[in-house]
């Protein structure tokens, strides 16, 4: 049981990869996905075929149904081996649990992101229960940034016990986790999006409709009807701006073009580890219903890196 008095999801189990029924071809999905037929409802036939081009497979989390499967949880203390140390922000103190991903439970056949084929990944992030109330997390601080978030892999075949958090941390209620793939598509300062558009609101671009009313009411609501936003690869779903660069400037700091122009290369190769919007149910707020992003470059994930994820976090 956990704190909040909720049967905790079994995590961690070795099992053959997941794949789903109804995905077949992400490429399938994708050609018939809502982002898809908004392209072809309000954009030209040559826009219509790039935007569709442009989309990625993600898989959304979210509350389970009678008889899903579950697949992570929010909140609730984590499963830990005795080795492997609760995560602190040096100076500050220790991080708070945010949620677990059973990844052998996802269809990472069908994501764009070479995950573990078992195993969990956990999420910590400083905040503020910790310290002396004064210190935050900014992407322009990247000391900040990666002293204030974690993502630990546990292996599936890991000795393992649940783990409280310590003083002064009080856990999330526990929240467990289904879901299912989704299409998803790039922001409009994305660099896929750039690559293939250009900036859009430039005096000579091409009229596309991309910019249109329509289309991006479209888009608005698949966004509603997504949200909170918990979800694993794809694009993440900025608030505030591209999450993908902002994430990058903990690699690349600074206000020079050379720093800028890293940042825009490296946020083309991004691949996001989870997304967690403000989840009620799990007491969950971050800003004004903001969400957490945690992102890692394609060869540090293949590579078992997980020490070189990147984060950041965005509120309305």
């Amino acid at each position: 049981m956990t704190a909040a008095g909720v049967s905790r999801p079994p995590l961690c189990v070795s099992r053959a990869r997941v794949r789903s029924p109804i995905w077949q071809s992400g490429r399938m999905l994708i050609a018939d996905s809502d982002l898809a037929q908004a392209g072809r409802q309000f954009l030209d036939a040559s826009a219509a075929a790039a935007w569709t081009g442009l989309l990625r497979p993600g898989f959304s989390l979210r509350s389970p149904g009678a008889g899903e499967q579950i697949v992570g949880y929010l909140g609730g203390n984590p499963l830990l081996p005795d080795d492997v140390a609760w995560p602190e922000w040096e100076g500050q103190g220790p991080l708070t649990f945010i949620g677990a991903i059973d990844c052998g439970a996802l269809p990472g056949a069908d994501l764009d992101l070479p995950l573990p084929a078992d195993g969990a990944l956990l999420f910590f992030y400083f905040d503020g229960q910790g310290g002396d109330g004064t210190a935050t997390v900014d992407y322009w601080e990247p000391g900040s940034a990666s002293g204030g978030s974690r993502v630990l892999y546990v292996p599936a075949d890991a000795q393992m016990a649940e783990r409280a958090a310590p003083d002064p941390i009080t856990a999330y209620a526990m929240v467990p986790l289904a879901g299912e793939l989704v299409a998803t598509y790039p922001d409009i300062e994305h660099p896929a999006f750039r690559a293939v558009f250009g900036d859009p609101y430039a005096p000579d671009a091409p009229q596309t409709g991309v910019t249109g009313d329509e289309f991006n009411g479209a888009l608005d609501a698949v966004r509603r009807a997504r949200a909170p936003h918990h979800h694993v690869g794809g694009y993440a779903v900025p608030l505030q701006g591209s999450a993908e660069i902002e994430a990058a400037y903990g690699r690349f700091p600074g206000n020079g073009s050379d720093a800028a122009t890293a940042r825009e290369e490296l946020a083309a190769r991004l691949v996001l580890l989870a997304q967690i919007g403000s989840e009620r149910s799990a007491g969950m707020s971050w800003g004004d219903t903001g969400s957490l992003y945690w992102f890692i470059d394609p060869d540090d994930l293949a590579a078992g890196r997980f020490d070189a994820t990147l984060f950041t976090w965005q509120s309305h």
